[in-house]
């Protein structure tokens, strides 16, 4: 029952599985994220996420207990892990500030400034990456530890120096994106998708300071010959789980947000069109060949491509006293102008369908100006969704002429 109790046994029991939460998130979010980097592959911002990701996933995958031991045994080398995970993890670092500078400023930003900050990210990053492997073999690290390294051999000479090292860079990188991300986050005119990247992002970063918090004060407590192993072993994992799921969040919802609006947007654009589409399939007798494999914008451009096809000679007869006496109705009954004017036309549209499709079947002739009209195709689509105020309408135009209509 204590041990139940225990909050550091428990995460003790669950370490393993730590890493590869976080892992098969990225992994995940990779897999989405791929085939719009392939189909984009020219554009930087896109590359340089799917290798943030691609890191990201590297780093967890490395750093599980079964992956270190496996890597240990397979070079003969114990604990080279060490240097590779820390490796990856300051690459991981130097890229993410990289991209914020990118995705902030823009590739094409060529001022000095910017040359100089991509110059210094590069070669710090660079350079702490050759450090921890020299100071790695210079060290004398012989007992190979799987979960508490840092603070195993926190006062171990030049493992000691590799470790603060690692952290350091870490924390550092951390700071200066964290600074970056909330200024930017304060700045006006952000897209909402990207506003909430940035939150997403300032959260995980702000997590990872917790993670290298919890280290520095485990491998300080070593130094001066006291014993917080637990906040190495049993509090940082979680947290650097939980800050890298949110960090991985924060580079994709931009992209993902504004992918998946668009999408919507195409959807609902094509739904609000079936109302017209029906319609003008009644005059025309045939509808749109289906296309099993074919993407939304081009089903979107087919139905409109169909509507305007039909609409076109129809459209030309309009009675132009009923499509006027409609807007005027529908004015009068309280409609904003916008709504008017689309109830107007959907009145005037049924006018001219029932003239053509009656007991008389005549197709009137005109030469109406029909520019407008079939580029608010989506607006009467609309009214045509809403019979009882176009069934008000017809009524109150056919009492301003002086009788009702047939179909009333």
């Amino acid at each position: 029952m204590e041990r139940a109790l225990d909050p550091a046994g428990f995460l003790s029991e669950f370490y393993p599985t730590f890493w590869w939460i976080p892992a098969t998130v990225l992994a995940t979010a990779l897999a989405i994220k791929l085939p719009t980097i392939i189909r984009l592959w020219k554009d930087p911002l896109l590359r340089a996420v799917g290798g943030l990701l691609l890191l990201a996933c590297a780093v967890f995958v490395f750093v599980a207990p079964s992956t270190i031991a496996l890597v240990n045994r397979v070079t003969g080398v114990p604990n080279i892990s060490a240097p590779w995970v820390y490796s990856l993890l300051t690459a991981f670092c130097g890229l993410c500030l990289l991209l914020i500078t990118a995705w902030r400023n823009g590739l094409s930003d060529r001022s000095a400034a910017t040359r100089r900050a991509r110059c210094w990210v590069v070669s710090v990053y660079s350079g702490v990456i050759v450090a921890l492997w020299v100071l790695f073999a210079l060290a004398d690290a012989p007992v190979e530890r799987l979960r508490d390294l840092d603070t195993y051999y926190a006062c171990t000479p030049f493992m000691r120096e590799m470790i603060l090292l690692y952290l350091l860079a870490h924390t550092t990188a951390v700071l200066i994106t964290s600074k970056l991300i909330r200024n930017w986050i304060r700045a006006d005119g952000l897209d909402a998708w990207l506003r909430w990247g940035l939150k997403f992002l300032g959260l995980g970063y702000a997590m990872n300071l917790l993670f290298d918090a919890a280290k520095l004060t485990a491998v300080a407590a070593r130094w001066t010959g006291h014993d917080l192993d637990w906040l190495n072993v049993d509090v940082a994992p979680p947290v650097a789980c939980l800050s890298a799921v949110l960090i991985a969040v924060g580079f994709i919802l931009p992209h993902a947000g504004q992918y998946l609006h668009e999408r919507w947007r195409v959807r609902l654009a094509h739904h609000e069109l079936r109302p017209l589409y029906l319609l003008m399939r009644s005059v025309n007798g045939g509808g749109i060949p289906l296309v099993l494999r074919a993407s939304p914008e081009l089903r979107l451009t087919r139905r409109e491509t169909f509507i305007r096809d039909v609409l076109l000679p129809l459209a030309r007869g309009i009675d132009e006293d009923v499509r006027r006496r409609s807007l005027e109705a529908a004015l009068g009954l309280g409609f904003p102008p916008e709504r008017a004017e689309a109830l107007a036309s959907a009145v005037a549209i049924l006018d001219a369908v029932d003239a053509r499709l009656g007991p008389h079947g005549t197709e009137r002739s005109g030469d109406r100006d029909t520019t407008e009209l079939l580029r608010e195709i989506g607006a009467v689509s609309r009214a045509l969704r809403h019979p009882d105020a176009i069934r008000a309408v017809r009524v109150r135009a056919a009492a301003r002429q002086g009788g009702v209509p047939a179909a009333e």
